[in-house]
């Protein structure tokens, strides 16, 4: 089973609203139809998103098929803070922990998100071949540590664009396309 992982679209930032209700930026339509022309997308498969608006509306511009809303697929749930960049590079280093008030260890999402992807994954008919998840950057990079026995990829986590777009064979536990490869051209299903 090939399982692509996606990245929700540039959201609309607004410090007053917490992040979890953050809308696509009006402007992210165009890089997300470029995800979408990039080839890297099955044609075929199993569609799932997380439950945040700026995650459905990502799958609203790429899904041409039902899509299943998957609640524990939701970002590692978090309060604003000044400085996001050094809490979620503490969170990474100490993630059984609150590193500030309101932020979720680290080790819970993962947890929740991998629980989440493997039941969903096993509530497929046999026969499904892919599976395409849209979420959220640091869900991803907890639930890919997860899936490959690594620690946590803040490097890749911290490379990440919105959106984006990665890519692991569940049986072989192998990287079929990582972060951002689907930028570099044609992909496997390019027409």
């Amino acid at each position: 089973m090939l399982l692509h992982l996606v990245r929700h679209g540039r959201p609309a930032i607004d410090e007053t609203v917490p992040a979890a209700h953050w809308a696509l930026d009006d402007d992210a339509g165009t890089e997300i139809s470029q995800l979408n022309l990039s080839g890297h997308l099955p044609r075929e498969g199993a569609w799932f998103t997380s439950p945040e608006p700026k995650a459905r509306a990502t799958t609203s511009l790429l899904a041409r098929c039902e899509v299943m809303v998957v609640e524990d697929l939701r970002e590692a749930e978090r309060s604003w803070v000044e400085d996001f960049e050094a809490a979620a590079h503490e969170s990474f280093r100490r993630p059984n922990v609150s590193v500030s008030p309101g932020w979720e260890p680290l080790r819970h999402a993962q947890l929740r998100t991998a629980f989440a992807v493997r039941a969903a994954v096993g509530s497929l008919p046999p026969g499904t071949s892919e599976a395409v998840m849209v979420g959220h950057g640091t869900a991803w990079t907890m639930l890919v540590a997860d899936l490959t026995d690594n620690q946590p990829d803040v490097a890749s986590w911290a490379r990440m664009t919105m959106p984006d777009h990665y890519c692991i064979d569940l049986d072989g536990r192998r990287l079929v396309s990582d972060w951002g490869e689907w930028r570099s051209g044609h992909g496997p299903y390019s027409a």
